[in-house]
């Protein structure tokens, strides 16, 4: 019997699954619940190309797993699950690789929660609702954050009092990490040098955006910090701010902290700038038919974008390849290209040919031989972390 780990990346109102068999590195069965809390929340299933959606009766995160439990039932995979992968935000200093799930582990997810208090407490709703409805089965938290606990002091540590370290916690984290370290471990294989004595930049660009500088296979920098908030420009997130415009900008509106943040997190990036869309697609769409703010929205995403893979070299002190990942990096053309454009100073060549072929699942180079390489690198966030939950979840000989 084919052995599955099932993958779970729950949300406050979501729930993200896919059924992956490690072995075989292949996925059989993907989907997500979503609205759960609402009236009309929905499940979806897609297997061998087929899509099945549902109502669900019971419709929060219990209801959900229950839901992708029966439909195991009805097509006989239940048997062959055997550990179950869940993804977590926020692992903060305490982990450093992803860990089964124990009562000790569940208690620093809840002491994370301080950190990531949009993300930890739905990740413990997963958590315990798959420890519900699969007792006798092994679970794993795979962290974003472990990855970038190999940076050095110089790159996490904020020009604060240290108190505020020490007693606090307040220090660059970083996230993405579970694709930043797939992605380089993918361009390594390409380029046919080992992740060893590699020295990359990778650029995950989606909703949400960071880079990160990945040296010899451990992150030494990357852009988010304490929170995601920092660093790129992204779809409603406005990325590095001087801190000053929270209090600026509490007196000039009157409103409180929350009320600035929410602006910040919900209001601002590609969304604040074009006053349209945080849709990358959209805008590039109407910048294309002559929209100034679209316009306006994506050269700021390409410049800020460049200035910060930039900056990450002087982590590595060499750049082998730019990588391109996430929903945007994968999916524009458009944007790839302004980027390179902007730092043909490190050696980057466009092949316009090739960037745009690399669009919808086709990867590759995209810079002209003998430049520095740019490559477009599909993640698969779902294969790291059942590869990872496999590894600690290995069954009996």
């Amino acid at each position: 019997m084919t052995n599955h780990t099932l993958v779970i990346n729950c949300g406050s109102s979501s729930l993200k699954f896919a059924l992956i068999d490690a072995a075989s590195q292949r996925t059989t069965v993907t989907g997500i619940a979503e609205k759960l809390g609402l009236a009309d929340a929905c499940i979806s299933f897609k297997q061998d190309g087929k899509k099945v959606e549902l109502t669900l009766a019971q419709g929060d995160h219990a209801g959900a797993m229950k839901a992708i439990l029966s439909y195991f039932d009805e097509r006989e995979l239940t048997g062959s699950v055997i550990a179950i992968g869940h993804r977590v935000v926020h692992g903060g200093e305490t982990f450093k690789q992803s860990t089964l799930i124990d009562d000790s582990v569940i208690a620093a997810i809840e002491d994370c929660a301080r950190l990531a208090p949009l993300h930890n407490p739905a990740h413990l709703q997963g958590i315990r609702t798959a420890q519900a409805c699969f007792p006798h089965l092994p679970q794993v938290a795979v962290f974003d954050t472990a990855f970038h606990q190999s940076m050095p002091e110089q790159a996490y540590l904020y020009a604060v009092p240290m108190a505020l370290y020490r007693e606090h916690g307040v220090r660059r984290y970083g996230f993405h990490g579970t694709s930043h370290r797939y992605v380089t471990a993918e361009a390594a294989a390409m380029l046919g040098k080992p992740l060893a004595e590699s020295a990359f930049v990778c650029a995950h660009l989606g909703n949400g955006a960071s880079v990160a500088a990945v040296l010899n296979g451990k992150s030494v920098d990357t852009s988010m910090g304490l929170t995601p908030l920092e660093g790129l420009v992204m779809g409603t997130r406005c990325g590095d701010i001087d801190p000053g415009i929270f209090g600026y900008l509490a007196t000039e509106l009157n409103t409180d902290i929350q009320g600035v943040s929410d602006i910040l997190n919900k209001q601002s990036g590609l969304l604040g700038l074009s006053e349209l869309s945080s849709d990358c697609r959209e805008l590039e769409d109407a910048a294309a038919a002559g929209h100034t703010g679209a316009q306006i929205a994506l050269e700021v995403f390409a410049y800020r974008l460049a200035k910060q893979i930039a900056a990450m070299t002087v982590a590595l002190g060499r750049l082998d390849a730019l990588l391109f990942t996430g929903g945007i990096g994968e999916n524009s053309p458009l944007l790839r290209a302004k980027v390179i454009k902007l730092l043909g100073f490190l050696g980057l060549a466009l092949d316009p040919a090739a960037n745009d072929a690399a669009f919808r699942g086709k990867a590759g180079r995209i810079t002209r031989a003998g430049s520095t390489p740019a490559l477009v690198i599909n993640t698969n966030e779902e294969l790291m972390i059942a590869l990872d939950t496999a590894a600690l979840c290995e069954p009996a000989a």
